[in-house]
């Protein structure tokens, strides 16, 4: 993106933002026409920006003419607004002369349509491309329209009428206006006189009309904006004379209809609190003292603080009438009880600026509400008691009364636990009869209840006089008080000794039958293992037995093969002179023979298995040579690494699984490529016999012998075997974690 475009876009930007501030300052006051003058000319040199961008970047002579045509549309409009915006924001500027700027801007807009290409050129005959600043833009050259002098007349007419409203702006006293508003009119008027330069041909630079608007534009807005701030400075300060006058108002009236009342007003900006002289007896204040927010903060009751601040909050916050009821804290240390209401002012900015309120005691009537909810409280106490006693025959019934910390128990029940009549019992020594193991259990129980409404029920032991322990079950609730406090719990305690009892010995049961299970589990397990090492004794002969076999045909069976083909062979050579054709049955001799021998070795090599050749990649190479010899199948073997961690064990039983999918693949499979793939990182080793035959059934075939076997011999090594067939071929991978222990295992 070039430095032009990014120019002219933010020109246009700035132009539209502009644009739409004045509609919605427009949409908000219908009488005030000129924002949306100012509104119409900022969105019309927006347009000529976004035109005059289009035309640096044309690359045919149409797309310019065309452009060229249209740009006297915003061109209008933005003459009409500026000589508009004159008349009614600056009251300047002969009527006949903006008329006539109208009138003949409009007949050069009419005639612009009516000429082809348009009203400056008879005809473009080329654009000029050139650098200007970095940037290749595109100038227009051709024939120039001698009617194009009719913009240039209402050019020149309309700096006329910028100077003529700028000398009566001037004259009139308003000398800011004018050189802000007409200075930059008439310097804009200037400025524009090089579109018609650029069209004679006498200079040779873009389009910069919007620039020459654009100042105009800024100076119209910064009158504009200051001409509203101006407008809310006064009616901030009508709004302040307002206030005093309505707080004189307000005052007279609470003095006279609150009379024995404490009359207050906080001041919230200044932080001070106004105060009659009856509100600072009630509060203990002296008549000189300074009252703010933070030293009525301090006369409340810490228990009321919290409260009475979050009604402060929320009327300064909403907007609602404050009311509250407290404890004020006199210097003497005297506590009285005070009711207070208030109402919030606000500026015009929705900020809180005071807050008007009266004070009263109510200290007599809290006494007698106090006195009135104890009385209450006793009774329901009496009545809740005789249900409890009713409902509960035959259980132990306790009342604890929180804030003096005295539990009531009947005197059945004092006996019962071994207190005395007299004893005043409180909640540690309700405690001591608890079993010491399930004391704090109790303990941290009765706690939480204190903290919620919950109902406690739980269960523990009890130690009795006579030394004996009973299993009880408690079951009580906390009853709390208007202010958030606990005051009283009410519960009882039903013996479950025998229920206790039962469940314990069920439990023994239970426990006695689990250690039979793990007893039986443990002996399951040893059989497992022991099976498993009879199976890899099992292995392990057949292995030994399989490499007896195979050194039995090496050196046998596959000895005596050779020296019978080497006496066919000399058998062949003598004949070959007097008797070919029996020379040639004795080749044929040969022939059999020498392949009978590699079958043995193969057969004796392949029944070594891995053991016998010592590393297993070199195992599986011999395994691929020996299949494509033999088999006419293309083998082909991957392995990643010069050396891997593995024991001759493991390598082993590696080596018979890929023997056996090999086989598979061959004999079952018809296939016609084997891949051997062999990789490990620091954690496991990967085997993977992948062929192109014919697979199987993984669902019919999937537990046959063969596979069977793969399986275990993986599972003797710690890892795990997948065949994976379909129509395509066969995949089997076997997965061995390398960890030092599988070395141990004396497997085939």
């Amino acid at each position: 993106m070039s430095w032009i475009t990014i120019v002219w876009s933010m020109n246009a930007a700035a132009c539209l933002t502009l644009a739409g501030i004045a509609l919605l300052v427009w949409c908000k006051q219908r009488e005030n026409w000129v924002h949306l003058v100012f509104s119409a000319s900022a969105v019309a040199a927006a347009a000529i920006a976004a035109f005059e961008l289009e035309m640096m970047h044309c690359e045919t002579v149409g797309q310019y003419e065309e452009l060229l045509r249209w740009i006297h549309v915003p061109t209008w409009v933005l003459i009409v607004s500026f000589v508009s915006f004159v008349r009614l924001y600056l009251h300047a500027g002969r009527p006949w002369l903006a008329w006539t700027i109208c009138g003949l801007r409009t007949l050069v807009l009419i005639l612009n349509f009516i000429f082809t290409p348009n009203l400056n050129f008879r005809r473009i005959t080329g654009l000029h491309h050139f650098s200007w600043g970095g940037v290749t833009i595109s100038v227009p050259f051709g024939i120039a329209n001698p009617w194009g002098l009719l913009s240039s007349v209402s050019l020149f007419l309309l700096l006329i009428f910028f100077v003529d409203a700028t000398i009566i702006v001037w004259r009139r006293g308003d000398r800011r206006r004018a050189l802000f508003v007409g200075g930059s009119m008439i310097f804009g008027a200037i400025l524009a006189w090089h579109v018609p330069l650029v069209i004679w041909g006498i200079i040779e630079v873009p389009f910069f009309l919007c620039f020459t608007y654009s100042g105009i534009i800024a100076a119209m807005a910064y009158e504009l904006s200051n001409d509203m701030a101006q407008a809310a400075h006064v009616a901030r300060q009508l709004q302040a004379s307002e206030v005093n006058l309505r707080e004189s108002q307000e005052r007279m009236e609470l003095a006279a209809s609150a009379a024995e009342l404490g009359m207050w007003m906080w001041d919230i900006v200044r932080d001070e609190i106004w105060i009659t002289d009856k509100g600072r007896a009630l509060f203990g204040l002296a008549p000189s003292e300074k009252v703010d927010f933070n030293r009525f903060r301090n006369m409340l009751h810490p228990e009321d603080r919290e409260s009475v601040l979050k009604a402060l909050e929320t009327s300064l916050r909403t907007g609602v009438e404050y009311r509250a009821e407290y404890r004020a804290v006199l210097p003497n240390g005297q506590i009285r009880w005070i009711g207070g209401r208030g109402h919030v002012e606000f500026n015009g900015e929705g900020q809180p600026i005071r807050m008007r309120g009266a004070s009263l005691d109510v200290t007599q009537r809290k006494q007698a509400e106090e006195q009135l909810e104890m009385t209450e409280a006793t009774l329901r106490e009496s009545k809740e008691r005789i249900d409890l006693a009713t409902k509960a025959a035959g259980l132990v019934v306790w009342t604890w009364d929180i804030p003096r910390d005295e539990v009531w128990l009947s005197n059945k029940d004092r006996a019962l636990f071994g207190f005395s009549q007299a004893e005043k019992l409180t909640a540690e020594r309700i405690r001591s009869v608890i079993h010491p193991e399930d004391r704090q259990l109790v303990r941290q129980l009765s706690e939480d209840a204190l903290r919620t409404d919950r109902e406690i029920e739980t269960q523990y032991r009890v130690l009795l006089p006579d030394g004996k322990v009973r299993w009880v079950t408690r079951r009580g609730r906390v009853e709390f008080g208007a202010d958030g406090k606990p005051l009283r719990e009410r519960g009882v305690l039903m013996d479950i000794s025998e229920r206790k009892y039962a469940e314990l010995q069920a439990q023994q049961q239970r426990d006695e039958l689990e250690q039979l299970r793990q007893q039986r589990t443990a002996s399951l397990e040893r059989e497992v293992s022991e099976r498993t090492r009879l199976e890899r004794e099992v292995i392990d002969i057949c292995a030994r037995e399989q490499r007896r076999i195979a050194y039995d045909l090496h050196d046998g069976l596959g000895q005596q093969l050779v020296g019978i083909a080497l006496c066919a062979k000399l058998l062949e050579e003598q004949l070959r002179g007097e008797r070919p054709s029996e020379a040639d049955k004795a080749g044929m001799i040969v022939k059999l023979v020498n392949d009978a021998a590699r079958q043995a070795r193969l057969t004796a090599r392949t029944l070594e298995g891995a053991d016998g050749v010592g590393d297993l990649k070199t195992a599986l190479h011999s395994l691929a040579i020996s299949v494509s010899r033999t088999c006419s199948v293309k083998a082909t073997v991957t392995a990643e690494g010069s050396s891997l961690p593995i024991s001759p064990p493991v390598a082993a039983q590696l080596y018979r699984i890929a023997q056996e999918a090999v086989h598979n693949a061959v004999e079952h499979g018809g296939a016609g490529e084997v891949q051997i793939n062999l990789a490990s990182n620091q954690e496991v080793l990967v085997l993977a016999i992948r062929d192109d035959g014919k697979g199987f059934d993984s669902n019919a075939n999937g537990n046959g012998m063969g596979l069977r076997i793969m399986r275990y011999r993986a599972q003797c090594i710690g890892g795990s075997c997948d065949v994976q067939s379909s129509g395509e071929g066969t995949v089997v991978r076997c997965c061995v974690p390398l960890e030092p222990q599988l070395a141990a295992f004396g497997l085939p």
